[in-house]
């Protein structure tokens, strides 16, 4: 028994055989592309404070904090130069007493809004804000206005037959 395929003849066997290789490559491709991989460790154990509150509450502050040469990442993910800076500033302050207020309110003075993962609503970042509601609604109006065109120039069928 034997199947055509493009020009050529494959036996059953040929056929079963490629098929289980086809399964076999795609749950191993699976299998890589999924796996979970451990955790990247930004933070050097040289870094981290000797009193695990203190530690804790660095992590904490710096997770709200984005890395500027990262942008998508974490000052407490990241892993360049500029998120170590940080996180050294961090723990230098909580070791100075320095309350999470007051540690924000320095680096948002020295490096800006965009500092923040979550940036405040505030007169700056209002359209920031608005932005996606506005161009929302704005589509919305463009496609309600295009429709109502297309339906008033459309001839209407019981027109066309009376002009006949």
């Amino acid at each position: 028994m034997s199947r055509r395929h493009s020009g050529i003849y494959m036996s059953a066997n040929a056929w079963l055989f490629m098929a289980i290789c086809i399964a076999i490559f795609s749950v191993g491709l699976t299998t890589l592309i999924t796996y979970p991989s451990p955790p990247a460790q930004a933070i050097m154990p040289e870094e981290q404070m000797a009193n695990p509150v203190d530690e804790a509450r660095a992590r904490a502050l710096a997770a709200e904090l984005r890395c500027l040469v990262c942008q998508n990442q974490t000052v407490d993910d990241s892993d360049a130069d500029f998120a170590i800076t940080i996180r050294s500033i961090i723990r230098d302050q909580i070791s100075t007493g320095q309350s999470d207020q007051d540690i924000l309110t320095y680096l948002r003075q020295r490096y800006g809004d965009y500092i923040l993962f979550n940036p405040p609503l505030n007169h700056m970042t209002v359209m920031l804000w608005l932005a996606p509601i506005i161009l929302l609604i704005g589509g919305v109006i463009v496609i309600v206005m295009t429709r109502q065109k297309a339906l008033h120039k459309a001839p209407h069928k019981n027109q066309d037959k009376d002009q006949l």
